[in-house]
């Protein structure tokens, strides 16, 4: 992901605890942590829509400790 225009959260620095996100050219969203910047996921852009939309209703809260 290195050699693609990534963009992260304005909120965020350019330190830890950030989420980059690129759309990929062969198609899909490509996702990386900066504490793990070797692995990289990818997404639909659908899918990753469902999963912000549940992230903001609250359907992950459970999850936290």
């Amino acid at each position: 992901m290195a050699s693609l225009n990534r963009q992260n959260s304005i909120y965020s620095s350019e330190s830890a605890n950030c989420i980059y996100l690129v759309v990929a050219p062969e198609g899909g969203i490509k996702l990386r942590e900066s504490d793990d910047p070797d692995t990289v996921l990818t997404a639909s852009p659908g899918a990753l829509g469902a999963f912000l939309c549940g992230v903001k209703a609250g359907e992950f809260d459970h999850l936290t400790t």
